[in-house]
């Protein structure tokens, strides 16, 4: 007859028990295997994650480019520049750069100036309109050459000798340092609009422009791609053909854009998050203090920081010139009070309000050599 083994004396007899059914050594064995087991995956698969997010941010932060080139030309130059300011104020350019097969040349018709106050509880943002006429220095270029010294559109400053020669001309109209730059490239904006699923805009009338190859109907349209770039490159036949025209379409998207990151979770979901950061940083060309993901983030927090209406957009005080109908010249004393504004760490708006009750100035036009412009 067999051993009853679920009896005190057969579990008793192995020693593997006790009379209160308490589990065997094997069974404890087993359980202990089988625990360490379960943590040994969890943490084999934390780790893959741990390893995995930080490759992922070593990709992501690797994407951003240093724009060596530019430090070395701003460095020949150094004496000439305005000294920076004593305290936590930043002055960053935002320069959207975009090569057009057309002109064989690249542009930088997209042009910010960022103003983080020194107690980041102030932030401005300043657009350069292209069609600005100032003085541009005698710039190197990529092969060696220099440009000459001459007064031209501002745009073709980033043509002449790329964005050391657009800091360089901003700085010699304004007198505000230029502490940090970003440049963007259109190509790689086109990438970020793609990974959100595209941006939605809603036309009131049709749309042509055979200079950027836009051509759509009026309605709603679902941008993505190449039709996107066009979209904000956009000038010449739409709206009033003007620069500005172009500027407002380009804040407009900008805000829908981001209105969409916002609005459809991707900022809390990694899945869709990651393509988005991945596509944002292969498009980005930095200095050296702010070509990583963390000095970037310091950037964005201190915008995300800013209390209500604490930042602010304006342009750079214009008005159109009288010798050519889409050329501009700066509009006086609001341009002065503006730059000193920045200069002194002190709120734009607030000193352009005052400058438009000072009396009037005359405005005498520059001298302006034509070049040839083979992109209008």
């Amino acid at each position: 007859m067999p051993k009853d083994e679920s009896t005190p004396r057969a579990a008793d007899a192995r020693g593997d028990g006790n009379a209160q059914g308490a589990p065997s050594r094997r069974a404890r064995f087993r359980g202990r295997r089988t625990l360490r087991l379960v943590c040994a995956g969890l943490a084999l698969l934390l780790g893959l994650a741990g390893v995995a997010g930080w490759l992922a941010y070593r990709k992501i932060d690797g994407n951003i480019r240093t724009d060596e080139a530019t430090a070395a030309a701003l460095a020949e130059h150094g004496v000439d520049r305005p000294a920076r300011h004593p305290g936590r104020a930043r002055n960053i350019l935002l320069l959207g750069s975009d090569w057009r097969e057309e002109a064989g040349s690249g542009r930088s018709d997209t042009v910010m100036l960022l103003h983080l106050a020194a107690d980041r509880r102030r932030a401005e943002v300043l657009s350069v309109p292209r069609d600005l006429r100032v003085d541009v220095p005698s710039c190197p270029r990529a092969d060696g050459s220099h440009s000459r010294a001459q007064n031209a559109q501002f745009n073709w400053a980033f043509q002449f000798g790329g964005a050391a020669c657009t800091i360089r001309t901003l700085e010699k109209l304004t007198g505000i340092r230029i502490d940090h730059h970003l440049i963007v490239d259109f190509q790689g904006f086109t990438r970020i609009v793609d990974a959100v699923g595209g941006v939605e805009v809603d036309l009131e009338k049709p749309e042509h422009d055979p200079n950027v190859g836009l051509d759509l109907d009026a309605g709603r349209h679902l941008l993505k791609g190449r039709t996107a770039l066009s979209y904000v490159r956009a000038r010449k036949y739409v709206g009033d053909g003007s620069d500005l025209n172009r500027i407002s379409r380009q804040q407009d998207f900008v805000n829908r854009l981001v209105a969409k990151i916002r609005g459809n979770g991707t900022l809390s979901n990694p899945a869709r998050l990651y393509p988005v950061l991945d596509a944002a940083t292969a498009a980005l060309t930095a200095d050296s203090g702010l070509d990583s993901l963390g000095e970037l983030y310091e950037v964005a927090d201190s915008l995300r920081a800013l209390p209500p209406g604490a930042l602010t957009f304006t342009t750079f005080p214009h008005h159109q010139a009288q010798d050519h109908w889409y050329r501009l010249d700066l509009e006086q004393p609001e341009a002065r009070r503006v730059f000193e504004a920045v200069r002194k760490d002190q709120p734009v708006l607030a000193a352009l309000e005052r400058a438009r009750r000072e009396p009037p100035e005359e405005n005498p036009e520059p001298e302006y050599e034509p070049v040839h412009d083979v992109y209008e």
